[in-house]
């Protein structure tokens, strides 16, 4: 199922549970949204559509690294003194070397470290959480564990703490269940879907 799909049914679910609790139009209206962004919370593994729109381009970044690895090797042989010469151009050297085996996954991990450094930085546990499941999310493998149980039971952690820090009320029991609809929409028994969900990694690798 397409991310447009699942914003949709995300954003579904959070106007249902706005409405049978009773919010008002505006709040009804925030928590759809909610719905709608946290039903895409599962593809922000590395495979998965959301990461790539999330972050620079590795390419971009690669190039930016190469030519300030560059930079800094004709700053330190034109400029430098001594073993500062041959320590900057060492240095540019082995940006340019290291650039080589940026990817995308590192693009992913990086955004990760800095919305958490974010958090850290805000005293916000929610964003600090946010960021860690953002670098964990960089290193597993697209529909693992980001769509199972054991993920939703984190990113409802996340959810939780949102609602203390904002007092959006309700946001927490539509963030999970947005969250939530995601992995149920990509369940093997739906005929549009060629694969499953394994919801209880790391337990059991079986699909459903």
């Amino acid at each position: 199922m397409n991310g447009t799909s699942h914003m949709a049914i995300g954003a579904g679910t959070g106007f249902i549970i706005a409405n049978t609790a009773g919010a008002d139009f505006q709040t009804t209206l925030l928590l759809s949204g909610l719905g709608g962004l946290t039903a895409l919370m599962p593809d922000f593994d590395i495979d998965g559509k959301l990461s790539n729109k999330i972050t620079f381009s590795h390419q971009f970044f690669r190039t930016v690294a190469q030519i300030v690895g560059f930079l800094m090797i004709m700053y330190s042989f034109f400029q430098g003194r001594g073993n500062e010469i041959w320590i900057g151009m060492g240095t540019g050297t082995g940006i340019i070397v290291l650039s080589a085996f940026i990817r995308q996954r590192h693009m992913l991990t990086m955004t990760g470290i800095g919305v958490a450094a974010g958090g850290f930085s805000l005293q916000e546990i929610w964003i600090f959480l946010l960021g860690a499941f953002i670098v964990a999310a960089s290193f597993v493998p697209h529909r693992s564990y980001t769509h199972s149980l054991a993920g939703l039971a984190f990113f409802a952690v996340i959810a939780f703490q949102f609602e203390q820090a904002t007092g959006v009320n309700h946001s927490f029991i539509v963030s999970t269940a947005g969250y939530a609809s995601h992995l149920i929409a990509d369940m093997k028994i739906l005929p549009f879907n060629r694969r499953g969900v394994k919801y209880f990694l790391p337990i059991s690798s079986k699909e459903f």
